[in-house]
């Protein structure tokens, strides 16, 4: 099989890239309904796209399901999640091995949400502690790995303070990381301070937005009191005042992604990647709205 095309050469074409993440489903049922999803989000032609990994390796058989599915049947670059959470250093090498003897060239390399049940992370056995030494690892066993990281434009929950998460998010771009792609966010200045803060401290990778479109308020209520990500009080007035409608609720949260997308395009961002829970919608009307 032809190995993928690292993204890295995709930012080095200097125009905005797209990109869209998918989540593994806990059943078959859900993975056909996933294939249905990317069956018509071909259509908008994403640059790339990505598969997530569940705590603790819990959906490991089922990303590289997806993965498969999404490269082999359906002709995308995939960019598949790894972590560091329930493996050991010889496990997580080995199945590096395997993503890259599959033609993979592109992975989000991250530590990874503690095992259900925890609340504090711990290396398993004689794993990995931190992002940073996935990165290290990973680009030790394959060097032609393009291999991108997460960024935190409001902070990472459990760092102490915005400085010690730019230091650690420093020692994973010295590692080898290629990119930057952030938690969501629905205030573009905390992501124009961000990418100005990373800059100033010699991060010069590209730093790709990570945009979610809202489906409901409770629901973007819970993922942002997870992430420590903030929600303007504008966007909240809005979302309440859609109230039960379902539609209104959707057309407010597409509507805001729409400006966040026109306003970082338009500001220099080197594209955005779409938060889409699995649901082709959203994304074909933002890709409607910025084709208008």
């Amino acid at each position: 099989m032809i190995p993928d095309r690292p993204i890295s050469q995709l930012f080095a074409q200097n125009r905005p890239l797209r990109s869209i993440e998918f989540f593994p489903p806990k059943d078959d049922e859900g993975v056909a309904n996933l294939r249905d999803a990317a069956v018509v989000l071909k259509r908008i032609q994403p640059d790339f796209v990505s598969v997530t990994y569940g705590a603790g390796g819990s959906t490991r058989e089922r990303t590289a399901q997806v993965a498969t599915l999404l490269r082999g049947d359906l002709g995308y670059t995939v960019m598949p999640h790894l972590t560091c959470v329930g493996s050991t250093r010889d496990e997580i090498g080995q199945h590096a091995d395997r993503i890259y003897g599959n033609g993979f060239r592109n992975i989000m390399a991250l530590r990874g949400d503690p095992p259900k049940g925890q609340t504090t992370f711990e290396p398993f056995k004689d794993g990995l502690r931190y992002a940073s030494d996935l990165v290290a690892l990973l680009k030790a066993r394959h060097p032609d790995f393009c291999l991108g990281v997460a960024g935190y434009p409001e902070k990472h929950p459990e760092a102490s303070n915005a400085d010690a998460d730019l230091s650690n998010l420093k020692r994973k771009i010295d590692a080898g990381a290629d990119f930057i792609t952030t938690q969501l966010f629905f205030d573009n200045d905390l992501y124009y301070r961000f990418v100005e803060r990373c800059r100033n401290a010699g991060i010069k990778v590209p730093i790709v937005p990570g945009i979610m479109p809202v489906l409901s308020l409770k629901q973007i209520q819970r993922f942002t009191q997870m992430c420590g990500a903030s929600l303007p009080s504008r966007l909240v007035k809005r979302l309440e005042t859609a109230g039960d409608y379902a539609d209104a609720v959707e057309a407010v949260g597409i509507d805001w992604a729409l400006t966040q997308i026109r306003d970082l395009i338009s500001r220099g961002a080197p594209g955005y990647h779409l938060y889409i829970l699995n649901r082709a919608k959203s994304a074909v009307a933002l890709a409607a709205g910025l084709a208008a």
